[in-house]
């Protein structure tokens, strides 16, 4: 279920100081007029940007990964909407949609029960495509906040079918999400993408080799319209060159109009379900996002992964709502 926030919503997640100007205080919301559909409200905007949330866990349960990946929209959100309006971004120029609502399935699910969990993620799926849909159809921008990667297939779906066409992506990921088609969970979500036509050319950014399976990598060996680089020849090997990589995923999937997601798994040390000890620096994923932003074919943003609740502590959950934050606001400068 989608539940929209109105600007008295909004007001809970901003924290005011005399004489500054909060983007919480200028972004659009959902109206006080009931009449009116949310296709209409997005339709009547003037914003160029909708943010949307996914708080949900249950797709990273079902792949055997660690929870907590529900509780990064809500800080990442309070983080973004107390920052500064000022000469590099517009508050007025986002619209502050809502979330997808599943807290109480996520709360009262049990990961051995595969039937129920494989349904939960599909209703989300089908939940989520429409809702990105609706957005793309509306000639706006989504800025998507997981939840599990299980919800790029959603995301594609979404997109594609507003567009009438397979679209490409680029993933900044430790892991290809190209498993099995078996039971929906986080990492087949591309894997259902591919199948289902929805995705086109597929560009992975920095997998670790020592958790892609070799039938993965037998797979992408005979596609066309796939392409990746590894972490090791970018960071340890130093085969390749980070900047040159950009260059070249960009050139891959830049043919079409393209989404951009980011898996938080893939920063080091960063809180996540898959948290891992060596990764990208959270400055090396700013500059992808920012780098890719640019391309005028980049057409959603979808951060997902990340888990606060795994540290628990509310440090955590302040340090993942407020890079968060910096990623959603490095996406909009590149695109203004």
């Amino acid at each position: 279920m989608l539940r929209t926030f109105s600007e008295h919503d909004i007001k809970n997640f901003v924290s005011l100081r005399k004489g500054e100007t909060k983007i919480g205080e200028l972004i659009q919301t959902i109206s006080d007029n009931s009449s009116i559909s949310i296709i209409e409200e997005l339709n009547n905007s003037s914003a160029k940007f909708v943010i949307l949330g996914v708080p949900e866990d249950i797709g990273v349960k079902m792949n055997y990964g660690n929870g907590g990946a529900h509780t990064a929209f809500t800080p990442a959100l309070k983080a973004f909407l107390s920052t500064q309006e000022n000469q590099f971004i517009n508050g007025g120029n986002i619209f502050v949609l809502g979330y997808l609502d599943y807290l109480e399935d996520v709360s009262h699910f049990d990961k051995s029960n595969r039937n129920k969990g494989d349904l939960l993620v599909k209703t989300i799926d089908q939940k989520l495509s429409e809702v990105i849909k609706l957005i793309i159809e509306a000639d706006k921008i989504p800025i998507i906040i997981g939840g599990g990667h299980n919800n790029s297939y959603g995301n594609l779906k979404g997109f594609s079918e507003a567009k009438q066409q397979a679209i490409n992506v680029v993933n900044l990921d430790a892991h290809t999400d190209l498993r099995q088609l078996e039971e929906r969970h986080s990492g087949n979500g591309f894997s259902y993408a591919i199948e289902h036509n929805y995705l086109d050319k597929y560009f992975m950014f920095g997998l670790h080799e020592n958790y892609t399976p070799q039938y993965i990598f037998d797979y992408m060996q005979d596609k066309s319209n796939i392409d990746y680089n590894t972490y090791e020849e970018l960071e340890v090997y130093k085969s390749l060159s980070f900047e040159s990589e950009l260059e070249r995923a960009s050139n891959f999937i830049q043919d079409k109009p393209f989404g951009i997601e980011i898996d938080l798994d893939c920063i080091q040390n960063f809180p996540s379900s898959a948290m891992t000890p060596s990764g990208f620096t959270s400055l090396q994923a700013r500059q992808f996002v920012h780098f890719f932003g640019k391309n005028p074919n980049a057409s959603y943003i979808h951060i997902c992964e990340g888990a606060p609740a795994v540290m628990n502590n509310e440090i955590a959950a302040g340090q993942v709502g407020k890079f968060i934050s910096y990623l959603i606001s490095d996406f909009i400068k590149a695109k203004s």
